[in-house]
């Protein structure tokens, strides 16, 4: 994977706890990220002009409030506020630019590791062969020892043709096979939040690419929120928005 090169740092940390619980591992990364993100803001930033800009930008809001009925007004003095927002950005770019490649590379991380549920030992799972425009005739799956296909190898080829599996725990070499082209996809089975990427694509090949069908990682489990079972990705945006606030108003950042 491209943060591949991040496992050695965040993997000894953060991988017992995903493997424990996906959801605090949710958690406790959009606390990390809010806090690092908090302490830049407050020491990269002129917080006196921040606090001015924003105690500006608060009574903008109630001058324009109390001219409902004065809407040429009212439009005038959204412009100043627009001009002073615009200000306070500019002030707290240089820190948005410190914390943009750090978080990138963490949000990478945390995608390859939280964005799928694993595939566990003696679990079905499917995996999808996607072939060139006019490639015909047969395609076989070639399983190594420890994978059991569920149903036929071979398939005729169409747009795509698809194998249910089952695998014991370990790395496994899945080989496709059509005409003369064999082309190999590697699944790991694991109990640990880990996983082989799910797609490979190939060049000058009949095989155009091989999908592992990964069921999307669900960290509130059975529960839901209002009825939505957001991903790992919803979940650190409403943690980093509690946080945020929390951590603003403790710090005193503006």
């Amino acid at each position: 994977m491209a943060t591949s090169f991040l496992d050695p740092v965040f993997s000894p940390i953060f991988q017992p706890l995903l493997n424990k619980s996906p959801f605090f591992a949710v958690v406790i990364l959009a606390l990390l990220i809010t806090l690092i993100i908090t302490i830049v803001y407050k020491y990269f930033t002129n917080q006196n002009e921040m606090k001015r800009l924003k105690d500006e930008q608060k009574d903008y809001q109630k001058r324009i409030k109390s001219l409902r009925d004065q809407p040429k007004e009212a439009m005038k003095l959204q412009k100043e506020a627009m001009s002073k927002n615009m200000d306070y950005m500019k002030h707290s770019m240089k820190a948005t630019l410190i914390t943009f490649l750090p978080i990138i590379l963490i949000f990478g991380w945390m995608n390859a590791h939280l964005g799928a549920e694993p595939i566990f030992p003696g679990e079905t799972y499917s995996v999808t062969a996607q072939f060139e425009k006019g490639v015909g005739g047969k395609a076989m799956l070639i399983p190594p020892a420890g994978t059991e296909i569920i149903g036929s190898a071979e398939q005729d080829i169409n747009s795509g043709i698809t194998w249910q599996l089952k695998s014991v725990k370990g790395e496994h070499d899945l080989k496709i096979k059509t005409n003369d082209i064999e082309q190999t996809k590697k699944v790991i089975i694991t109990t640990d939040f880990t996983y082989a990427p799910a797609v490979e694509t190939y060049d000058h090949s009949d095989i155009k690419s091989i999908t592992i069908n990964y069921k999307p990682l669900k960290p509130l489990g059975k529960y839901t929120l209002l009825g939505w079972k957001p991903g790992w990705l919803g979940l650190y945006i409403i943690f980093s928005i509690v946080f945020s606030i929390g951590l603003r108003k403790l710090l005193k950042v503006y």
